[in-house]
């Protein structure tokens, strides 16, 4: 129970859950994922280095580029459930299996 406690934890910021349904689409590097998130860079870099202490995150290098990517395809399936979540709660729709 911890460590899911920790997960919901980390992504229960808004640029952090962000970034993370940025990766969830596919390998980005750091100006990618700013400009999908829309904060400013060292706040997104900060995001990135708690995510990737966590282990919720991997980076990887391409040149002089870093390139960061999901730990693994259930962080994907999360931030996609909690996604869904706000928009049967924002669009009035009903709850189902």
């Amino acid at each position: 129970m911890e460590a899911a406690a920790s997960v919901l934890a980390l992504l229960a910021d808004r640029t952090r859950l962000a970034l993370m349904e940025r990766l969830g689409r596919g390998e980005a590097d750091v100006t990618t994922l700013t400009e999908a998130c829309g904060a400013a860079r060292p706040s997104v870099s900060q995001h990135l280095a708690k995510l990737r202490l966590a282990g919720l995150v991997t980076t990887r290098k391409d040149g002089r580029r870093v390139v960061y990517a999901l730990g693994h395809g259930h962080l994907r399936r999360l931030v996609d459930e909690a996604l869904n979540v706000a928009d049967h709660q924002l669009g009035s729709l009903p709850p189902h299996d």
